[in-house]
């Protein structure tokens, strides 16, 4: 379980820490709805101004029900409650987390302008700002938008690089807000490393202390770890044109890769085929076909410390691949199949002393019972079972419920439905346990040794 540093009042209660979540007028306005969630979850008491123009998009009541607090669009509103809003709003908080940012808003920011209450609140403001820029491809792409991104880092406003992909005006590019999970990951992170600022905050609830993956924000616990991740599906061609493959979107993967690196490891990803850009700033070893898998991984798992499974290889190829397309021309089309290397089973077989080994087992019945199979059969440190029957935990969902068996742990343990990024963080705290578990028997073996001589 991670926990966050409470601030603490009068040395007595424990504080939550404060985010305010700008939310401006794009397509992208209703994602922020998950980055509210998304924060809370983690023990952030959240509070959301709007631009006019975001109230296109959402309304400010669907943000008042869910942060239980009034929603601020405009300092002169005859219901506003505080008359200097900005001014309060801004100097009570942690965190200023403007997404989506729109191009307008962030050429506003950069040049001083203060004509709504987002800007206004970035002026007063005294806390860390991040922001995640949205907008379509050419408009972040121009030299005025750059130039203004330029600006605000040199004034310190940490950013959020967009995903690339196919936005709302079907432009394919960099523009699209990425993904909650990482907006939450990104401000969570800041938060950590921030000191922070706020006072006479409400004290946080005993459920929410209970119930909430509260951060450190993160903690940094697998320095010096080496973590390899495999990720996505893997193609095996029939012809040039048809192959074999799977569901397995990349999202378990990436968010375990995220994970882990918030958490001080180094990590790479071999990467198959996958529908969601990978998290910046890692190394991403590009493969297709489980063949060129099991090369990536043979090349890299010798320097691991820890190896994570999460791709979803297929088990089958054709035998022969053939050069031309297959013409449709008879009633029956027969393929003959066979085994592609058992990736997982390789690298466990050849572990190295202390290697830890982490495999997946993605089912749709049986599910303790094939997971314990393959747990025992391979040889393994700890197996991930998910059952992708389900619509909420499925390769393309961007929630997981899985239950993780152990070596030598009769007692599987049984996540709840919460995101793939969360359930990255509990599956790293169980294999930081598998770590410490090692180091405490090394410990003993060495002092036997050493009684011995």
């Amino acid at each position: 379980m991670l926990h966050f540093n409470f601030v603490m009042d009068d040395g007595e209660q424990p504080l939550r820490p404060r985010v305010g979540l700008g939310v401006t007028g794009g397509i992208a306005a209703y994602k922020a709805i998950e980055v509210l969630r998304g924060l809370q979850r983690f023990g952030c008491e959240v509070r959301v101004a709007m631009t006019r123009h975001a109230c296109e998009f959402v309304q400010p009541l669907t943000f008042r029900a869910l942060s239980e607090c009034y929603v601020i669009v405009d300092d002169y509103s005859p219901d506003n409650p505080d008359p200097i809003a900005h001014i309060t709003f801004s100097q009570t908080i942690d965190l200023f987390l403007i997404a989506p940012a729109t191009a307008n808003v962030i050429a506003k920011m950069a040049n001083g302008v203060a004509d709504d209450f987002v800007t206004s609140t970035y002026l007063a403001c005294t806390a860390p700002v991040l922001i995640a820029p949205a907008m379509n491809t050419v408009m972040w792409q121009h030299a005025a938008t750059q130039r203004n991104l330029q600006t605000l880092r040199e004034d310190g406003v940490h950013i959020i690089e967009p995903d690339e992909g196919e936005m709302a005006c079907k432009t394919i590019g960099p523009g699209r807000l990425t993904e909650p999970d990482r907006i939450v990951s990104v401000a969570l992170k800041i938060l950590r490393e921030s000191k922070p600022q706020t006072t006479g905050t409400a004290p946080a609830s005993a459920e929410s202390m209970q119930t909430t993956q509260s951060i450190e924000s993160i903690k940094q616990d697998l320095i010096g770890e080496r973590i390899l991740i495999t990720a996505g599906a893997t193609r095996e061609p029939i012809d040039p044109v048809r192959f074999i493959s799977n569901r397995s979107s990349g999202r378990m993967g990436f968010a375990l890769a995220e994970a882990a690196r918030a958490r001080g490891a180094d990590v790479t990803i071999v990467a198959g085929i996958v529908s969601v850009p990978p998290p910046n700033g890692i190394g991403v070893v590009r493969v297709e076909s489980a063949d060129e898998m099991h090369r990536a991984v043979a090349n890299q798992v010798s320097d691991a410390t820890i190896f994570i499974a999460a791709a979803a290889v297929s088990d089958y190829r054709p035998s022969e691949k053939l050069k031309t397309k297959i013409k449709k021309s008879e009633e029956k089309l027969e393929v003959t199949l066979e085994r592609t290397p058992d990736i997982l089973g390789e690298v466990a077989r050849s572990r190295r002393d202390g290697q830890l080994i982490v495999g997946f087992a993605a089912e749709t019945n049986d599910l303790l019972k094939h997971a314990g199979e393959k747990l025992t059969g391979k040889d393994l440190d700890a197996v991930v079972a998910n059952d992708v029957s389900r619509q909420d935990s499925t390769f393309e969902s961007e929630t997981n419920q899985v239950i993780i068996l152990l070596r030598d742990n009769p007692n599987p343990i049984e996540l709840p439905l919460i995101s793939k990024l969360e359930t990255a963080h509990r599956i790293l705290d169980e294999v930081v346990k598998l770590r410490q578990g090692n180091r405490a028997i090394s410990l003993v073996r060495s002092k036997v040794v050493e009684s011995k001589s």
